[in-house]
């Protein structure tokens, strides 16, 4: 090249294609999702045969919940969740003002009341509030942001769990409850609250526990009502004779009476439903009963489709088929806790620890209750138990971890990028 010779500018800048700032959405958590939303469809026909309207109703209408609730990640995936701070009281009011008016308004079904009836579907305010409360606990943690280990945050944080709680335990639904604290413990741990605050909410709680299950029936004070406190003390005694006994007078009062026995079983008995459902999951062995299986499509598992659907899941497949979905669950909980590693801010990084903490413990709690080791709360199963609330609900706050993984990513392309002159 000759001294003389022009300067010329390189064309290496004008051949770099633009990148993109509109990135994909977590593979591995839409497959997840994906994943599981075809297991609820393929097992709902096993959990409904015996239930009115039959498999192709609960299959047809789970599909429809399913597939408005991925176009409903899908939207909020493409929004600022950062936006949402600045409607922390909107979010909140919402969200209790939901809860009364169930409350108010709802219809009841045995025994309870948790959910407003419309013509075409039934809206259960405390499936939503889960989400609406990680938020909005979220953006107060923010807010307290330069006094996370103050005692005045923790009582701040827990008295606005508090009050949705209380509110969702008098519907009653003692499972949903217990998920609005678990979220809020979750929060204040990731958020970096002193030990000896946690401490002493521990301590709290079982002091609680103690009074609500026997010092307070022992003066006569009935926080919760009989048949809860025996749903929720039932898994520690599963063969205790007075269990056989009730059993078996429940089931000699119904054949005098001319009606099934398994009826009066499931009303009387708290252990029914585990047993039974111990007995399913059993039979289904390695790979399943497939078709030959009995105990969920004749009706001797209670609640299949919804809150004892894991049995269904076990009798039908056995242990192959409920190890591949424990497996998407790991999955689906592995990328949570990944995206609250990488999310760009405080807020993000709490939103997702309130959702890896509402996953975390519905999935333990259901399996648990399923195969004996928990107490029957009526905590659904995510993704798969039967119901619009429940499976919309869980998809928009999968939506918010992707909106948070995608704001990540676009975080670290900007600051990736290289200014060239």
């Amino acid at each position: 090249m000759s001294p003389l010779s022009p300067i010329t500018v390189p064309d290496e800048a004008a051949a770099t294609p633009t990148r993109t700032l509109r990135l994909p959405l977590d593979p591995l958590l839409t497959l997840a999702v994906i994943g599981l939303g075809v297991a609820s469809i393929i097992t709902l026909p096993a959990a409904t045969r015996n239930l009115p309207g039959g498999p192709h109703y609960y299959v047809v209408r789970q599909t429809v919940y399913l597939a408005i609730g991925f176009v409903a990640m899908l939207g909020l995936s493409r929004l600022d969740y950062t936006h949402l701070r600045r409607y922390k009281n909107v979010i909140y009011a919402v969200l209790v003002l939901s809860i009364l008016a169930v409350l108010g308004l709802g219809h009841g079904a045995n025994g309870a009341v948790r959910s407003i009836n419309f013509p075409l579907f039934s809206f259960q305010a405390s499936e939503l509030g889960k989400v609406l409360l990680i938020v909005a606990l979220s953006a107060l943690i923010v807010e307290r942001a330069r006094h996370l280990r103050a005692r005045d945050t923790t009582v701040r944080v827990l008295i606005a769990a508090l009050v949705p709680t209380m509110f969702v335990i008098a519907q009653p639904d003692l499972g949903s409850g217990l998920v609005y604290m678990a979220i809020a413990c979750m929060l204040l741990f990731i958020a970096g609250t002193s030990w000896r605050h946690l401490a002493a909410l521990a301590a709290l709680v079982c002091v609680a526990i103690a009074f609500v299950l026997a010092a307070g029936p022992a003066v006569g004070i009935q926080v919760l009502k009989p048949y809860q406190t025996e749903r929720l003390t039932a898994f520690l005694h599963p063969s205790s004779p007075s269990s056989r006994a009730q059993k078996e007078a429940a089931e000699a009062k119904e054949a005098a009476e001319g009606k099934e026995g398994k009826e009066g079983t499931e009303a009387t008995d708290p252990t029914y439903q585990q047993e039974q459902s111990k007995i399913a999951i059993g039979s289904g062995g390695k790979t399943g009963r497939g078709a030959h299986a009995s105990q969920v499509p004749y009706g001797f598992v209670p609640e299949s489709d919804t809150d004892f659907i894991f049995a269904a899941l076990g009798e039908k497949y056995g242990f192959v088929g409920a190890g591949l979905v424990l497996l998407l669950y790991a999955l689906l909980i592995s990328r949570t806790l990944r995206v609250l590693v990488m999310a760009k801010d405080l807020f993000g990084s709490l939103i997702a620890a309130g959702v890896a903490a509402m996953l975390m413990f519905q999935v333990f709690v259901n399996v648990g209750m399923t195969i004996g080791i928990m107490p029957i709360t009526g905590v659904t199963l995510p993704l798969i138990s039967y119901g619009g609330s429940s499976v919309i609900a869980t998809l928009l706050s999968v939506g918010l971890l992707q909106s948070i993984y995608v704001q990540a990513r676009t975080s670290a392309a900007l600051k990736g990028r290289v200014l060239r002159y």
